[in-house]
């Protein structure tokens, strides 16, 4: 029975301070003493002879030259003339490689370093200044030309619109037999 005047207790009593809690793994190696002793380096793998993939350039040259044209001749052809593109070690630029000067360096130059006495001195605002003036200036001058060029023709509408007609008197309706009356 729980104690009085106390919450009921649904937990576990905890294991003591020297219990250490998840799996124990044995090491394999020795740690620390046996990294020191032994230098057991890994032994580099001797590259094996890998088979180049096919040459299709070269076998579909050779199919078009022995005359075949559908899909299943060259498939044919594929397998009776098994030609492999050649190691890089036989290419022609390992062979010659191109001649460029001791000094060259490959690659994009690197951007010239900022004026600081232009940024001190705030010459790139005047700049952006003197450019905004010359635009807003060929702005003003092109304006000029298109309004002299561009006169705006006075049409139908835009006449009525300044001279509109005169008002008419409102007469009452008559019937049309009694108009001349």
């Amino acid at each position: 029975q729980a104690e009085l005047g106390k919450p009921q207790r649904n937990c576990y009593t905890l294991p003591g301070f020297d219990f250490s809690y998840g799996l124990y793994i044995q090491r394999t190696d020795g740690g620390v003493p046996e990294a020191i002793g032994h230098w057991n380096t890994v032994k580099p793998r001797t590259a094996s002879a890998q088979k180049m993939p096919r040459d299709f350039i070269t076998m579909n040259r050779g199919a078009l030259k022995a005359g075949y044209t559908t899909a299943h001749e060259f498939n044919l052809y594929y397998k009776a003339k098994d030609i492999r593109r050649k190691d890089d070690e036989h290419s022609r630029f390992k062979r010659s490689p191109p001649k460029v000067p001791a000094d060259f360096t490959y690659g994009i130059t690197s951007r010239p370093c900022t004026p600081f006495f232009d940024l001190l001195q705030h010459k790139y605002k005047e700049l952006w200044m003197e450019q905004q003036r010359a635009l807003t200036a060929a702005k003003r001058v092109g304006k000029k030309k298109v309004i002299m060029k561009d006169k705006v023709r006075e049409t139908r509408t835009t006449f009525l619109r300044k001279h509109p007609l005169p008002a008419k008197e409102e007469s009452f309706w008559h019937l049309p037999r009694l108009e001349k009356v």
